[in-house]
């Protein structure tokens, strides 16, 4: 299943480092199935964040392909990434162009970034394009059951994988 990525802004008010609010509208990342579940996770995420309150000013789908946090980076970048085909039947080049969110500190740590996040990638690609993005922060889908799940999943498959004894096998007629 892909993921569906959702920009939110939201208005609020926010402490300065001078000590004063005033009002400010942030940018925020988040997955979500629909613009419902958008609303809510991320009125639960900015309810932790801020004992103020705030309004949702708009949601909209992102158009990222994916997301690639790295640590000890503060910002967050949009790297325009253009695919090269090579169509058969007229012999041309075509290009495809996907988007990618890329945690960095400038542009020149975007670009290394990105060239890591393409790393697997088999085709020849090219970078035509990174710029600074106003989101914040990105809140990814991850709940603890699913953590859960997939140790026991991993437990589950370590289990099976073990060599059947004689007395496992044995046929009752």
């Amino acid at each position: 299943m892909s993921v569906i990525w959702f920009e939110c802004k939201v208005k609020y008010k926010k402490t300065h480092e001078t000590g004063e609010q005033k009002m400010t509208t942030d940018t925020y990342l988040l997955d979500a199935v629909s613009y419902t579940e958008a609303e809510a996770r991320i009125s639960e995420e900015m309810t932790a964040y801020t004992s103020e309150d705030f309004r949702i000013m708009n949601i909209k789908v992102a158009n990222f392909s994916e997301v690639h946090p790295f640590e000890n980076s503060d910002r967050w970048f949009k790297s325009k990434v253009s695919l090269v085909a090579l169509d058969e039947e007229s012999g041309k080049e075509k290009k495809t162009n996907i988007y990618l969110l890329v945690q960095a500190n400038d542009v020149k740590e975007a670009f290394e970034n990105t060239t890591k996040a393409m790393e697997e990638t088999m085709g020849d690609y090219s970078i035509p394009s990174i710029t600074e993005s106003p989101i914040l922060d990105v809140f990814p889908y991850f709940s603890d059951e699913e953590e859960q799940l997939e140790k026991f999943n991993v437990l589950d498959a370590d289990e099976s994988s073990e060599p059947e004894t004689a007395e496992d096998t044995e046929e009752v007629v």
